[in-house]
């Protein structure tokens, strides 16, 4: 296509992002800017392409390589596909795996199968914890009500393709007719038919874009990034590749997102805490009452415990996903330094350091500290 926007850019992602997010990323777009979902839309069709070509370079550990290092330059020399002279349908058929099987493949056995779409929902600790139901808003393309998808205007049906006399498919000779090559027909586009008066609603595409509204249930434990899949919720296959009618719908992907939670931090199915504690209590030892994600819990913080000591709560984190066994919550103990000491409190330390023999000040402020404190707001 020739373009020279960085494809890192078009994609939306980090240099170092992995396999997964940049063919997450590129499945979203192509989505967003198919021509079917866009008709008449030349600017989402460049969009869709240039995103294919970003796609097809960054997934390749090689061309991504030579991308990193040389820019645009080092893939010149490099054999592969002008996506700007090719048809939408032959860029998803390329690509099939990463949008559901709706793309056409030779020798492809079974039912056409619809295109995958995805959607994220937002989740809070606590919905980790105990699972929860959330409804997710989405768009999809579905089957023209007016015309059932032919494209055609009610009263007015397709005609056969005079092009490839409704075989879907033409011949082409090259080389001096030493061999032949059967390729789609570029009229009809593999539908075999022919439209003459298009449908006003889908525009002859047969497809409708609709919004729709579901109730996912989220199971306890799911992780971010983590996928809960829709079966038969997707877009219904093509109408060049449903041909018999079929079909199956595509699924819809629901992307989990776990919002940051501002006292735990997650690892796998254990919870994180930081809990400040005094220098009596670490070096006498205590007793301290921590608030758990689903209640409190106490640990017991025995004498001579140094600051960062863990400590495990077993069965007080998250559940896991398969089986449901819950992790721990792991306490971290900080040391807290009082910034304000009373009397009493400053006689004892002093005296303590004695004890230690190290040399210690007052504990009071001087002047200038108390001025710099004013000026902060102390």
């Amino acid at each position: 296509m020739g373009t020279q926007r960085d494809y890192y850019e078009i994609l939306s992602v980090e240099r170092g992002a992995d396999g997964e997010q940049i063919k997450r990323a590129y499945r979203r777009l192509a989505m967003k800017y198919h021509p079917d979902r866009n008709p008449g839309d030349g600017e989402a069709e460049t969009k869709f392409k240039e995103a294919a070509e970003a796609y097809e370079v960054l997934a390749d550990s090689e061309k991504r390589s030579l991308y990193d290092r040389f820019g645009h330059a080092g893939l010149r020399q490099t054999p592969g596909h002008d996506f700007s002279r090719m048809r939408v349908d032959d860029i998803f058929s390329m690509f099939n795996d990463i949008f559901g099987g709706g793309g056409a493949r030779a020798g492809r056995r079974g039912p056409a199968r619809g295109y995958d779409l995805e959607t994220e929902v937002e989740l809070t600790l606590e919905e980790v914890l105990s699972g929860c139901e959330r409804e997710v808003d989405f768009k999809r393309l579905d089957v023209c009500r007016t015309c059932n998808g032919d494209g055609a205007k009610p009263g007015v049906p397709p005609v056969r393709c005079p092009t490839c006399g409704g075989m879907g498919q033409v011949q082409q000779t090259g080389f001096g007719g030493m061999f032949r090559m059967v390729t789609t027909c570029p009229n009809c586009r593999g539908r075999r038919t022919v439209i003459t008066e298009r449908c006003g609603d889908c525009r002859g595409s047969g497809r409708v874009s609709v919004k729709r509204t579901l109730t996912v249930k989220i199971p306890p434990g799911i992780a971010e990034g983590q996928v809960v899949r829709l079966q038969g919720e997707g877009e219904p296959p093509p109408p060049e590749l449903n041909l018999a009618g079929e079909g199956i719908r595509g699924d819809l992907h629901v992307v989990v997102r776990v919002r940051q939670h501002d006292r735990f931090e997650r690892n796998d199915a254990d919870l994180m805490m930081v809990v400040p504690v005094g220098f009596a209590q670490l070096a006498l030892g205590s007793t301290v009452e921590v608030e758990g994600i689903d209640g409190p819990a106490t640990i017991g913080i025995p004498p001579g415990t140094q600051h960062g000591a863990e400590f495990r709560v077993h069965e007080r984190g998250l559940p896991e996903l398969r089986g449901g066994r819950r992790g721990d919550l792991v306490v971290f103990v900080q040391l807290v330094v009082p910034q304000r000491l009373s009397e009493d409190q400053r006689s004892l330390l002093q005296e303590y350091a004695r004890t230690e023999k190290v040399s210690v000040g007052d504990g009071r402020s001087t002047l200038w500290e108390k001025v710099k404190r004013k000026v902060k707001g102390g």
